[in-house]
């Protein structure tokens, strides 16, 4: 496990009503810790199996607690229960065959071996037996099972969320009210989970991590699609099932916070390598045409638009045109009725300042004059049912064939494709859209599904990202890339608004620290933001890594009925101030990038990563820390003031110049559309540069 050279120790507050508190160790825990065995101990009585691991200088031990009577786990620490599987029919080892879920029940057997606890259990499935085996270290244990006697469809996993108090991480969400794209609720027990297709193929930016409140966690080793639900119908369950009959594999943690537990995971899965960003790109916001004309874009409006930004001082290092340019997707040529004469719209586009960057998709339509190409000559990924044919997916916009990665040739001959394409227009960066794989395809020959995040990492590390970064994710190649993640598209209204903070806080958190909301004012063809939302979603989206832009305060067309959207001077002006605040805090913002390529520590993080003690700060939905000294606290609706938490310490209030103690909550804090609360922790690493950028 990964440890900072110098991390303080802090003792936690008790627990508090539902809400698991990580505890650390005490006097007495230190005592025990020396003079305790320090090899995993397994106790045995007439009820259960106890897995003992004792503390260290460096860890907190815990038990295992294995009952045998219905095979449940239970994990303590310090005495406390800081994580249970389900009780009662619905199983904790659970697995589906003939269309009926089952579950382990009677422990039947075990042996202890090496360190190694093996159990065998009978099941509600007759002639199915389960075998399971316990590895236990100091800070986690695997836990590997299988189904013997049947062949099941499907195995999960089924925990008791309130025993471990709250639960984070999963990324982006899928909810009955409209998540990922309206609704991400935090912590995800708060709300609801319902997220079937949670897999490695997927559009949405996921990986296997829940962690806790508790400071436990739960990474599940796997390459397969997964059913996740949290907290279904509000039934206060954690399912994480399998859709295989391969050998469930899951790591649980057990730390002392719930940033122990990210640093564990992030060891395992390994923290950025760099960054894909460089300085100006997290200075200055890109623009991006998408929100702004959806598909109805051509080369006079891009132009109009680019020029406004330019003339009212709407600062941005890129211009980006989004989808529909092609004559056909996957020609990679100019639609010429659009756009006559793409060199001199590059050319126009750099005189004002800006780097020139399109959008691609490894996606080919059926009617491209590519298709038939791409399929003669294999380049196109293949149809699982019958390999025989090029496997086809329909998409929003049409139905189309898939680049196949895994494939050298086909993939030489997109690249060569992409950088003719860019050398002949000038264009600077590129925004990579749709997925690299689906599993309707079959992979290539010695090729898995979970290698084509992998390959589509590689592919898109070669080109200029331009600060929107790229959506691959389950992989360690796309963890160790250092991308920025652009979340998914948001609609235009406050609730999107607001799921666009605990989207970045979920994304972050789960190892992908380069974190930019999704287009400022949100799209999905929706009607344009009110000046509202688009005024306090650029306050916001400023004390965040990036700033990702496009509904444009001075030029904003409604794609509904193709009418000019007018916001007023105010809102251009306070647009503008995001955006200088913005870049003032760079450097600060620089500085954290640097420490999270030492570190693997996310940038936007929860309060309670660095305040793991302060009860209030579980389940704050609209505050973050930006780094060690920043504490932002945008208004993220439309009410005239909000209620401001401040964890211990001192703070100074930036629109009030004055230092205020931690500690408590400030209630009815002002909050006019000039002014977004934001607070600098004296004494932490950057306050002083982030003093200088935030006054």
């Amino acid at each position: 496990m990964r440890r900072p050279t110098r991390r303080p120790r802090v003792l936690l507050a008790a627990l508090a009503l539902a809400l698991a508190l990580p505890v650390g160790l005490t006097a007495q825990n230190r005592a025990q810790a020396a003079a305790a065995p320090r090899t995993p101990q397994l106790a045995t009585s007439a009820a259960e199996l106890t897995l003992t691991v004792p503390p260290s200088r460096t860890t907190p031990g815990y038990a295992l607690h294995v009952a045998t009577d219905q095979l449940a786990l239970t994990t303590r620490r310090s005495g406390a229960t800081v994580l249970a599987t389900a009780p009662g029919d619905t199983g904790a080892l659970r697995f589906r065959t003939a269309g009926a879920w089952q579950h382990a029940t009677r422990v039947t057997g075990w042996s202890w071996k090496n360190g190694v606890l093996t159990l065998t259990a009978a099941t509600t499935a007759p002639g199915a037996t389960v075998r399971a085996r316990v590895t236990a270290s100091a800070d986690r244990y695997q836990l590997d099972w299988q189904v013997g006697g049947t062949t099941p469809e499907r195995l999960g996993l089924a925990y008791d969320l309130k025993s471990a108090g709250h639960w984070y991480g999963h990324g982006e969400a899928q909810t009955p009210n409209g998540g990922p794209g309206t609704d991400q609720p935090w912590p995800l027990d708060s709300g609801q989970v319902v997220h079937p297709a949670f897999g490695p193929a997927s559009y949405y930016m996921i990986d296997p991590f829940w962690y806790t409140s508790a400071a436990t966690g739960l990474r599940v080793d796997t390459g397969h699609v997964m059913d996740v639900a949290i907290n279904q119908n509000t039934d206060g369950v954690g399912r994480f099932d399998i859709e295989s009959a391969d050998p469930y594999r899951a790591t649980v943690f057990v730390e002392r916070t719930p940033l122990d537990v990210y640093r564990d995971y992030v060891g395992i899965v390994g923290k950025p390598t760099k960054s894909d960003a460089g300085y100006r790109q997290y200075a200055q916001p890109v623009w991006n045409s998408w929100a702004q004309f959806y598909t109805h874009v051509d080369q006079a409006r891009l132009l109009d638009y680019a020029q406004d930004l330019h003339d009212n001082g709407i600062t941005g290092h890129a211009l980006q045109l989004d989808d529909k340019w092609e004559s056909n997707y996957g020609n990679m040529t100019f639609d010429p009725k659009a756009y006559p004469d793409p060199k001199a719209m590059s050319r126009k586009i750099h005189d004002l300042g800006f780097d020139f960057g399109l959008w691609v998709t490894l996606w080919i339509n059926l009617d491209s004059d590519q298709y038939q190409y791409a399929a003669d000559h294999g380049y196109l990924l293949k149809d699982a049912a019958d390999t025989a044919k090029p496997c086809t997916v329909t998409w929003w916009n049409g139905t189309a064939g898939i680049v196949d990665l895994g494939n050298p040739e086909a993939k030489a001959w997109y690249e060569g494709r992409l950088k003719g394409l860019m050398e002949t227009y000038g264009i600077d960066g590129l925004k990579f859209d749709t997925r690299f794989f689906d599993e309707r395809c079959a992979p290539h020959e010695g090729y898995k599904p979970t290698d084509y995040q992998r390959l589509g990492a590689q592919l898109a590390d070669e080109y200029d990202l331009q600060g929107v970064g790229i959506r691959v994710h389950w992989d360690t190649a796309a963890h160790q890339a250092g991308f920025v993640t652009r979340q998914v598209d948001k609609g235009t209204g406050w609730n999107s608004l607001r799921a666009s903070v605990t989207q970045n806080l979920a994304i972050s958190t789960i190892g992908y620290p380069f974190v930019t909301t999704d287009m400022i004012g949100g799209s999905s063809a929706q009607p344009a933001p009110t000046k509202q939302v688009l005024v306090r979603w650029a306050q916001s989206a400023a004390l965040m890594p990036l700033m990702y832009a496009s509904t444009s305060p001075v030029d904003t067309i409604d794609a509904r009925t193709g009418q000019k959207v007018v916001y007023d001077e105010e809102t251009t002006a306070r647009y503008r101030q995001a955006i200088a605040r913005h870049a003032r805090l760079a450097p600060y913002i620089w500085d954290q990038v640097q420490q999270t390529l030492k570190t693997g520590d996310p940038i936007m993080r929860p309060l309670f990563f660095d305040f793991p003690g302060d009860k209030a700060a579980y389940t704050i939905t609209d505050e973050w820390m930006l780094g060690p000294a920043v504490l932002a606290a945008p208004q993220l609706t439309d009410a005239p003031t909000r209620s401001v938490h401040l964890p211990p310490g001192t703070w100074y209030d930036v629109a009030h110049g004055r230092a205020v103690r931690g500690g408590r909550t400030l209630t009815s804090y002002a909050t006019p559309l000039g002014t977004t609360p934001v607070f600098v922790k004296l004494g932490a690493k950057g306050a002083d540069k982030a003093l200088r950028a935030l006054r």
